[in-house]
């Protein structure tokens, strides 16, 4: 644990947790986040943070909690593969809303760093946290703060050198993943989101070096010239895709290259309020709407795995959510098991974490959420979350309703 973090922990308010209680979910309908069909009316038991039993003939500990959820539907925790969260009140809100895992999508100064050990030292029940630290990207903005070895970088991070370091200096920070930029930013006025940023050279400079470290590489990307060459790069998931031809999707599904699409977000630039309210990206959302809903629709045909990210911080004024994601794919052509399988499982594998989260079997992390009807029947229910457990936690009980 680096220095700042302890410090953290030790400034922090908070006080540890609890450990885990036992809990059981009574007549429980279960969408495990990997089979075809629902199971009707079973107990999930929930022992030491992880799940212990699920099915008809589960039985719970004596000193259980219990929770009698009287017919509705449990998921898995939802995971959002794009975010930007840094503080604790938006990792609240995150968590509130039924995410039980987040990868950074950067901050500024290693809050996801931070966070990711609250929820591990028990002082936090989640979400948790896959760190990506600074963005690399050709200028580094206020994130140049962030470490004293990266003010020989404020003239830019170019050369294979300046692409290293920055790498390294996240490595010796304790991130999970790295980011880095393929095109400019959509959500800015004064930016074209399909300029290319980096060449395949660059990029391969940073996907080379972290893979020395031991971390997988995420990049930003709109337009196709800078998506294909990070593919190209050997980056682990392109965010946005916005632009992507047929030929860089063919490359992605090849490859194994997840896309992060990020809808939601689009609409937030065409909306008025939420994390963006400006004239000339309402405009910009008009065209890129639709060109997104083409993409994403060809991107599940020609066969790449594409997962739920939000892009948001979960701030005060932030709108977008998970949830909303999962409706916009089943509007994009997804059955509604898809979706749900994009938010959980398939995002879990993204993630790394395949073997642990992602899905409601006995071994996995207790991680779920209680919705009150059928997604598979109305996938709008996957909005309206009464009960999140995370790490085994109950962090959010809405049950019973009339007491």
């Amino acid at each position: 644990m680096t220095w700042l973090v302890a410090a953290a922990l030790a400034a922090s308010p908070l006080r540890a947790q609890d450990p885990p209680r036992s809990v059981a979910l009574l007549h429980a309908n279960v969408i495990d986040g990997v089979g075809e069909q629902p199971l009707r009316d079973v107990t999930i038991v929930l022992v030491g943070g992880r799940i212990a039993q699920v099915g008809a003939g589960a039985t719970p500990p004596a000193d259980a909690t219990i929770i009698d959820l009287g017919g509705r539907w449990v998921l898995p925790g939802l995971i959002d593969a794009h975010t930007h969260i840094s503080s604790l009140a938006a990792a609240r809100r995150a968590l509130e809303s039924g995410v039980t895992t987040v990868r950074s999508a950067s901050t500024p100064n290693f809050q996801d760093v931070g966070l990711r050990e609250l929820v591990k030292a028990g002082k936090l029940a989640g979400p948790d946290v896959l760190a990506a630290g600074v963005f690399i990207s050709p200028d580094l903005g206020e994130s140049i703060l962030a470490d004293p070895r990266l003010a020989a970088l404020a003239g830019g991070v170019n050369t294979p050198e300046e692409l290293r370091l920055v790498v390294n200096v996240n490595a010796d920070h304790g991130v999970d993943v790295i980011k880095t930029r393929g095109t400019e930013r959509a959500g800015l006025p004064n930016t074209d989101p399909r300029k290319q940023s980096y060449t395949e050279a660059q990029l391969r400079a940073i996907v080379e070096e972290a893979t020395k470290r031991g971390l997988p590489v995420l990049a930003h990307a709109h337009g196709d010239e800078g998506a294909y060459a990070a593919v190209k790069a050997g980056v682990r998931s392109i965010e946005h895709g916005t632009y992507l031809s047929d030929s860089t999707l063919r490359l992605m599904a090849r490859t194994g290259a997840f896309l992060v699409p990020t809808y939601t977000t689009l609409i937030d630039l065409r909306e008025p309020g939420g994390d963006y309210d400006d004239p000339v990206l309402h405009v910009r959302a008009l065209h890129m709407i639709p060109t997104a809903q083409k993409m994403v629709r060809r991107a599940r045909a020609l066969g790449v795995k594409v997962i739920t990210g939000v892009d948001t911080q979960y701030g005060t004024t932030s709108v977008s959510r998970v949830s909303h994601e999962i409706v916009s794919f089943t509007e994009l052509g997804f059955t509604p098991l898809e979706a749900i399988k994009a938010a959980t499982s398939l995002a879990a594998e993204c993630l790394g974490l395949g073997s642990r989260t992602g899905r409601i079997a006995t071994g996995y992390e207790a991680d779920l959420v209680v919705i009150e009807g059928n997604p598979l029947e109305d996938i709008r229910q996957v909005q309206d979350v009464t009960v999140v457990v995370s790490n085994g936690r109950v962090a959010l009980n809405r049950l019973p309703f009339g007491k």
